[in-house]
């Protein structure tokens, strides 16, 4: 019995090694196995999925924090499932990190990386140029609804929001399919918001204890942009590395 244990284990690790390497030929593969779709977007190629990793590239385990009072003084890496719920939330939602687990270099699969704000605003100046605005035009932020999935979001009426099924043409026009998986809110201590929106790290920090974000809120048609404490939990995207 003993003997059967070492050699499954062996073949278990095996397997991960392998899919923590990857190149242009295979499919992205993060190290617990999962496999990730991506899309064209300008210059840049993004998933089009939430990272739902619980391990660094480098195989290193990514420390599970359960307890919303814990995260607002934690200042090392930590992720979880919204709720906890990693059955009901994983598949569709990924995982919530925070940003010192984003700061570490390593939590996008080989080849990828979380992007800067300044990649964030590349992606936001491509669309609007081309013309992915909910009404076509080509100044102001006004894109959101072209980076939104067409499901899961909660009902508005509100012209050009994402919520909103107007504009039918310009819903998830780019195929990013952001969705609003919610966050573990550090401030107030819970979980909170699926349905309403989703918010992703950017790489950048704004200063010792705040980075930068991008958020997508159901009822605007706007992309949001802000600094926020690094102990949060938000979902993450990664970018194709040049």
């Amino acid at each position: 019995m003993k003997y059967f244990f070492r050699v499954s284990a062996f073949v278990l690790l095996t397997f991960f090694i392998h899919n923590c390497k990857n190149d242009d030929d295979n499919p992205i593969t993060d190290c617990d196995g999962n496999v990730y779709q991506s899309v064209i977007i300008g210059t840049q190629v993004w998933m089009i999925e939430n990272l739902k990793t619980t391990r660094y590239n480098d195989e290193t385990v990514i420390p599970n924090k359960t307890d919303p009072t814990e995260w607002s003084s934690l200042n090392t890496p930590g992720y979880c499932w919204y709720n906890n719920g990693e059955f009901s939330n994983r598949n569709t939602y990924g995982a919530l990190y925070n940003w010192y687990a984003v700061s570490s270099g390593k939590l996008c699969p080989t080849g990828w990386h979380v992007p800067s704000d300044d990649e964030w605003i590349t992606l936001e100046n491509y669309l609007i140029a081309n013309g992915y605005n909910y009404d076509g035009t080509t100044t102001g932020n006004k894109y959101a609804k072209a980076l939104a999935s067409d499901q899961g979001w909660s009902s508005i009426t509100t012209t050009g929001s994402v919520g909103n099924t107007d504009y039918p043409a310009k819903r998830n026009e780019t195929g990013f399919k952001a969705l609003p998986g919610g966050v573990l809110d550090v401030s107030q201590r819970i979980f909170g918001s699926v349905g309403n929106y989703g918010i992703w790290w950017t790489a950048s920090e704004e200063s010792t204890l705040r980075a930068w974000d991008r958020g997508i809120d159901y009822s605007l048609c706007s992309v949001g942009r802000l600094d926020v404490l690094k102990s949060n939990g938000f979902s993450v995207r990664c970018l194709k590395d040049n």
